[in-house]
Formats: C-alpha cells, sequence, structure tokens
C-alpha cells in the first residue's frame, strides 16, 4: 500500500517561501498557466472582504492528504500549502490570512461568498460556471474506486464489472457523476453528505464500492479503512479533471488569483507539493 508522506510545517513554509521568491526553476508542462490580467493586482488594491486580511475558507472537517489534523492554518497538507502559496503571491503573509469553514455544496451554489476564495477540491465544470468563478487549475485529478478487499468488485478490472454494483459518493461532487456518466451503473447510486458518510457505508457493507479522487483513494486504502484496497482509475472523459481555487462569480479578485496560480504553475510549485504530499499513481489500474 503507499503511504502518503508528512512533512513538517517548516518544510512546507521553506517550499512556499522559495515558490513566493522564484527560487524554483522547474516548469510544470501539466496545467496551462492563467493569462496575465489587467487588473492591480497589488495587495493594497485588492478588494478583500477585509481590508489587510485574505479570508480562505474549505470544508470541515479537511481531510488528509489535502490537510493535516482538520487545521487547514498550520500550512501543512496539499491544498494546505497552496492556500498559503498564493496568498503570498498576493502579498499577504500567513498572519495576514483567516480561514473559514463552508460545506462543499454550500461553496458551489449561486449567492454571494463569505470568503475571498474557497479551496476543497472543487473540481472546475462549465456546470458550477455558471455560479461562481475559478481560478486556473492547480491540479489535474482522476476519479478512482475503491472497495473492501471482500467486495465483489475488488480485483475486477472493466467497467462492465462495476455496472450491477452499488457505488456510491459524496453530494455534488464530480465523483458522483464520474458514477452516472462513466460507469453508467444499473443499480442507482447512493450520495452521501460527507465522505465520512460514504466511508462509514462502505465499511458497513452498504456499498460494494466507493468513488473519490486519486489522492484521498490511497489515503483511504493506506491508513483509514485497513481492509480497503484501490480497484482502478476510472477513464478521463473529455477534457482532464481539474482542481480550481472557487470565488464568488464575477469576483474581482479572479483575475489576480489565477495569476497567482499561474506563476506558481510556471515555477513547478505545484509538483514540488505532489511529490511531498499525494501518492504516487503506481497501483491504480485504469478501468476499461
Amino acid at each position: 500500500m503507499v503511504r502518503i508522506p508528512r512533512v513538517t510545517a517548516l518544510t512546507v513554509a521553506g517550499v512556499v517561501l522559495a515558490s513566493i521568491t522564484g527560487c524554483s526553476p522547474q516548469q510544470d508542462s501539466t496545467v496551462a498557466p492563467a493569462p496575465a490580467t489587467s487588473a492591480s493586482c497589488v495587495k493594497e488594491d485588492l478588494p478583500t472582504r477585509t481590508p489587510g486580511t485574505l479570508t480562505i475558507a474549505t470544508d470541515q472537517p479537511a481531510y488528509q492528504p489535502w490537510f493535516v489534523d482538520d487545521k487547514p492554518d498550520n500550512g501543512e497538507g496539499f491544498e494546505a500549502a497552496v492556500a498559503y502559496a498564493v496568498a503570498g503571491k498576493l502579498g499577504y503573509t500567513p498572519a495576514e490570512v483567516t480561514w473559514t469553514r463552508v460545506k462543499f455544496d454550500s461553496a458551489i451554489a449561486p449567492g454571494p461568498k463569505e470568503f475571498d476564495f474557497d479551496i476543497n477540491q472543487f473540481s472546475i465544470t462549465e456546470e458550477r460556471k455558471q455560479a461562481v468563478d475559478f481560478s486556473a487549475p492547480y491540479y489535474l485529478v482522476r476519479q478512482t474506486v475503491i472497495a473492501l478487499k471482500s467486495s465483489k468488485i475488488a480485483g475486477k478490472t472493466s467497467l462492465a464489472d462495476l455496472r450491477g454494483a452499488r457505488l456510491g459518493a459524496q453530494v455534488g461532487t464530480t465523483s458522483y457523476q464520474a458514477i452516472t456518466d462513466v460507469v453508467a451503473p444499473t443499480v442507482k447510486p447512493q450520495v452521501y453528505n460527507s465522505n465520512d458518510d460514504a466511508k462509514k457505508a462502505l465499511q458497513n457493507g452498504q456499498l460494494d464500492g466507493l468513488v473519490v479522487d486519486l489522492p484521498t483513494a490511497f489515503q483511504i486504502t493506506s491508513s483509514e479503512i485497513e481492509d480497503a484496497v484501490v480497484v482502478g482509475q476510472l477513464p478521463q472523459v473529455g477534457s482532464p479533471e481539474a482542481f480550481g481555487l472557487l470565488l464568488d462569480k464575477n469576483s474581482p479578485l479572479t483575475g489576480c488569483v489565477s495569476d497567482a496560480v499561474g506563476k506558481l504553475t510556471n515555477e513547478g510549485f505545484f509538483k514540488q507539493l505532489e511529490q511531498r504530499w499525494l501518492a504516487e499513481e503506481a497501483g491504480a489500474p485504469e478501468l476499461r
């Protein structure tokens, strides 16, 4: 099983500092950089909710490997480090960042937001872009099926093997959409308010398989559910799925946040974080 390594907050801070000062020459070719914005991205000109402060949101609980110990402000975990790096590019120190908690489905719903941007494994979709803004992508993702070793789908290798299975995912996620659009099961898929609820259903035998993103799949199977295994990755359909920072619709910050993400992409910062926090994709075959 693959275990996701932990690093200290000091190490993450070092990586963030290196990216902010442009010390990393590595180029990330997997994510296209965002176009430069014409708006002023000087900190003093940014219309944040609280002047001089950047308010960042995420869900509660916030799961590993994206966050550690459900404490976004400790800077540990892939998305915590991304958030602080983007804040740094915008001119905010860690002390000038404040965190708030917003449920996933509330964040993607239409309406005013109580944050400057939200980071919570939000896949960028055309449907969601009708209600909210997204930054340039910071991570390309694959959806993955996990199951208990005793499940009838453990060891299966094709989508056809999954079509009669009881599958589930968190509400409002592209994991659920992948079940309906890619697997197209003959059994109605189950939907849950959180991944915790979905994991309990899997452990209790109410599901044959659970669909989550690849890093989360490795986290669950390596350290959360002892007898769980990765069945395989679901095929990409259309454009690669990507995570972006979520902002209010037509937010005046969108251009500057995208510009910050693009700069970090060019510096290879996200690739460095992937190597530290996200499991390698070996051992997760594609289901065909």
